[in-house]
């Protein structure tokens, strides 16, 4: 890695105070200085010189308001669980449940119904997939349930110990 020198520096750590990121110092190092390093090397050299690339802000994550999501048994006994809101036509709330025997191919599986009515059979395969059949060709879940879908996903496996 080659060594800069302290003005070469300097303007290094005013590029980062202006907010360039990792990449556009790498690339003006390149073309102002004719330095040309790896992405690794420029993050190393930040490292050594102690300069900072300060984070883009990042934008708050949405999260579906919606009620909380009670525990569920999962007993072999159980024919099926549900997981639901209270008020099934709120928007952002699904009713999700778990089939007792998983569909050929699957270790765990079940049934979906998204906040705008469209039903839908959920599996998630041995290689960890998550599959979703049911549905017409090119549907897509609303947004809102999305989370909501992966909340109650994650506490079903938890449940069936995976």
């Amino acid at each position: 890695m080659p060594q800069l020198s302290p003005e070469q520096l300097a303007q290094v750590e005013i590029w980062a105070a202006d907010g360039a990121t990792l990449n556009q110092v790498q690339d003006r190092l390149k073309t102002e200085f004719g330095i040309t390093l790896t992405y690794l090397d420029a993050r190393l050299l930040m490292l050594d010189v102690g300069v900072r690339i300060k984070d883009k802000p990042r934008e708050p994550e949405k999260v579906a308001e919606t009620a909380p999501v009670p525990e569920a048994n999962l007993d072999a006994e159980d024919a099926e669980v549900e997981l639901a809101d209270d008020e099934s036509s709120a928007p952002g709330s699904l009713e999700m449940t778990t089939d007792q025997i998983a569909i050929p191919g699957a270790l765990i599986s079940g049934k979906v119904v998204f906040s705008d009515g469209q039903n839908a059979s959920w599996f998630l395969d041995q290689m960890g997939r998550l599959g979703l059949s049911g549905a017409p060709q090119g549907y897509q879940p609303p947004p809102q349930d999305i989370p909501l879908f992966q909340q109650q996903l994650d506490l079903f496996l938890q449940k069936a110990g995976f």
